[in-house]
């Protein structure tokens, strides 16, 4: 068992679906683009941690 019940080999068919469809350039810039999006997304928890510290 892989993942909730989907086995590695499902996950393999599904990835090769998806990269025939939107192509490595698009899965590229996809990832790059979430990968900022976190990026920014752990900046913003952490200044709001430092402001709530400030505060008490």
């Amino acid at each position: 068992m892989g993942f909730g019940g989907i086995s590695i080999w499902q996950l393999l068919i599904i990835l090769a679906v998806v990269l025939l469809i939107f192509g490595s350039g698009k899965l590229k810039s996809l990832g790059s683009d979430l990968g900022a999006g976190l990026k920014g997304f752990k900046k913003a928890v952490q200044e709001d941690e430092k402001e709530e510290d400030k505060q008490d």
